[in-house]
């Protein structure tokens, strides 16, 4: 990795945790602050903040820098697999892209039967349920193992506070939350881009286990891919060059994803509910590791944090005065 320990310890005092600036309507994620200037665009801001559990945990060093420039190393590769929104990338934590009416649902696709919240297919298949999301699933699955084949399964978005529900195709249709037509157009774009996204993974000697995607409706009626795609965020990654020995020793794969904070939090006791147990620095650092490596590895190009106050940095940019 090109990141050595000193610069991301250094990078614990610059991370972007909030933003405030003067360039239209803010519209806060979890994740990424987004502003509406009221010309067809909207401006994403990564921050450094990290969310699990449906909970914003903290921050991680360069997280945003990591995100947003994945992201639209990723868009760029595959804008001939589906349309995407992006425009430019004036920084490293900042992108410009179509203004697009988000879509209510969030498109998740997975190649694994793994996770530990309770919206994972692991979680339902350990309680002894058969039927996820509207798919049935073989008898005699072991976590972190294959499916048969990749299954979308649907996300319900929560409000601010609230927890996603995993469910079927139908359920949303019966719910009204979106139209037939509309989720069999993004059905078809979704497993297209999964499956683009496994083989670059694959090429580069990692797995992508599962991901989320996010589409919008841009003005003219298209559908596009929006927000971010196949980051250490969004996507469960691990490494393909150890998965059978750790899978034969009974321990979990090697993630280079959120799922290292996840495992973390776990077992201190949280999942979800009640106070945020403080991340130390030294599990932060690690995770912000795993998330260069795996930038590394699928870019094939190192990774150079700007060490600037992010704020000046971004207002600059943007050709904002502060």
């Amino acid at each position: 990795m090109s990141v050595d320990d000193e610069t991301l310890r250094r990078g614990l005092d610059l991370t972007l945790d909030a933003t405030d600036l003067a360039i239209g309507e803010k519209i806060e994620g979890k994740v990424r602050d987004s502003y509406l200037p009221g010309d067809g665009t909207r401006v994403l801001v990564t921050t450094d903040r990290i969310s699990a559990f449906d909970r914003v945990l903290g921050t991680l060093p360069f997280k945003g820098q990591i995100l947003s420039q994945l992201s639209t190393w990723w868009m760029q590769q595959t804008a001939d697999v589906a349309p995407n929104h992006l425009i430019e990338a004036p920084d490293p934590s900042v992108v410009i892209a179509r203004q697009c009416e988000p879509l209510p649902v969030e498109w998740v696709m997975r190649a694994y039967i793994t996770g530990v919240t309770s919206t994972s297919a692991w979680t339902h298949y350990a309680k002894g349920e058969r039927t996820f999301c509207g798919h049935d699933l073989p008898e005699g699955l072991k976590k972190n193992e294959p499916l048969p084949e990749p299954i979308l399964t649907p996300s319900t978005k929560a409000e601010k506070g609230g927890h996603d529900e995993s469910v079927s195709r139908a359920t949303l249709l019966e719910r009204g939350v979106i139209d037939e037509a509309t989720f069999d157009a993004c059905q078809e774009i979704v497993h297209a881009l999964f499956a683009a996204g496994q083989r670059v993974c694959a090429e580069r000697g990692l797995i992508l286990v599962d991901t989320k995607y996010e589409l919008g409706r841009a003005p003219d009626g298209t559908i596009l891919l929006i927000d971010e795609i196949h980051t250490p965020d969004s996507s469960r990654i691990w490494h393909a060059g150890s998965y059978a020995s750790r899978m034969s020793a009974g321990e979990e794969p090697e993630s280079f994803d959120k799922e290292y904070v996840r495992r973390w939090l776990a077992k201190e006791g949280f999942t979800g509910d009640g106070p945020i147990p403080p991340i130390p620095d030294d599990i932060r650092v690690e995770a912000s590791r795993r998330y260069i490596e795996a930038c590394e590895t699928i870019r094939g190009e190192a990774f150079v944090p700007n060490v600037e106050p992010p704020v000046a940095r971004i207002l600059n940019n943007l050709g904002v005065k502060a």
